[in-house]
């Protein structure tokens, strides 16, 4: 991607600004390049389709414009939109009517966290003619009991079930010469600090209690509980994001070509797949509000050529805990769209906190 100056629009003077705006706005608006003779027309200083044809020669040149196939018209290239985007996009607010809908929609949600979040992506397919999206982070189980069984004499299974009654179970090492007390010793001694906490606050307050109380422990039962820590720290085989996908229909139409709809069915097969979703998740985590993404800039959505417009929302701890957005054309209405997708984080943000 070609690199276009910090300064850009210090590089573009008021007639050229104006008639780059109306370029993507009209491209925003219909998907369709303009010519310089509709330019001409539509701009107040009566400047002749000559001279605009100039102005576009300049914009051309600089990359944020370019003629789509053999179309005399032009449109704005992925780096124009991305310039429009940072530089020139006029942001509205959400209207009350709008803001009414979102919060009333999922509000009314009284059932799980899960069924808040297809509301959420239902909500915003339907506001933005796009596919609604949510991808979310498995929560930490909280553990409301554990214990070992033995299996044999250098293995045990320690069962792990959630407040929820999510039911894990986790082959472990056990040192040799174990004794069954020493088993129910250990078992004994993480439960008691582990039930009512997360999977990562047991661990943490195992290994503190641990290294407080060894004296207390022989020495089998603190390799055990050593196991057991490590048992503990292992990924969650549910570990992989939630993905809630709504209003695909909206991006699968039958005016599309062929390798089009193929693009856009990959990509939801890789949504579907997890690929690519925990770093998306990542990124949200270092991110502040509201973020765009526009053609190939997001590897995930590159082959489908989309635009996706992403925001983060959080837990009860002020922990992002996903994101929630827009997959959508490149000529989304980013003025609407951002504003609502911000919106709806807030209410969802402020919900999570109500449900913790």
């Amino acid at each position: 991607m070609s690199q276009l100056p910090q300064d850009f629009l210090s590089v573009l003077n008021a007639r050229s600004q104006d008639i780059f705006r109306r370029i993507v706005e009209r491209y925003l608006d219909t998907g369709a390049p303009v010519g310089s003779r509709d330019l001409s027309r539509m701009l107040q200083g009566g400047l002749s389709p000559a001279s605009v044809r100039n102005v576009m020669a300049d914009l051309e040149d600089l990359g944020l414009i370019a003629a789509p196939h053999t179309s005399a018209g032009r449109a704005p290239t992925q780096e124009g939109l991305r310039f429009f985007v940072d530089a020139m996009l006029e942001v509205g607010a959400v209207n009350e009517s709008e803001r009414s809908q979102i919060a009333q929609s999922i509000q009314g949600q009284k059932g799980q966290v899960e069924d808040v979040l297809t509301e959420a992506s239902q909500l915003l397919s339907g506001l933005s003619h796009g596919a609604g999206v949510v991808i979310a982070t498995k929560a930490d189980m909280v553990l409301r009991h554990l214990e070992f069984v033995r299996l044999d004499s250098t293995r045990a299974m320690a069962i792990l079930v959630g407040q929820d009654g999510q039911v894990e179970n986790r082959i472990m090492e056990t040192p040799p010469g174990l004794t069954a007390s020493a088993l129910t010793q250990a078992g004994n001694f993480i439960a008691h600090h582990v039930v009512g906490r997360t999977l990562a606050e047991a661990r943490k307050v195992l290994a503190a209690q641990r290294a407080e109380q060894r004296a207390e422990l022989d020495e089998l039962t603190q390799k055990l509980v050593d196991a057991g820590i490590a048992t503990l720290s292992q990924s969650s085989p549910s570990s992989a994001p939630t993905v809630i996908v709504r209003g695909r229909a909206n991006l699968l139409n039958d005016t599309m070509a062929s390798d089009e709809l193929l693009r856009m069915r990959q990509l939801f097969d890789e949504l579907e797949s997890k690929d690519g979703l925990l770093e998306l998740l990542g990124d949200a985590d270092k991110a502040q509000g509201v973020r765009i993404f526009i053609g190939s800039e997001n590897k995930l959505f590159s082959l489908s050529g989309s635009s996706v417009i992403l925001s983060p929302y959080k837990d009860a701890n002020d922990k992002v805990v996903g994101v929630l957005g827009v997959i959508g054309p490149t000529r989304l209405n980013y003025a609407r769209i951002v504003p609502v997708v911000d919106y709806t984080a807030h209410v969802i943000t402020a919900m999570m906190a109500r449900k913790h």
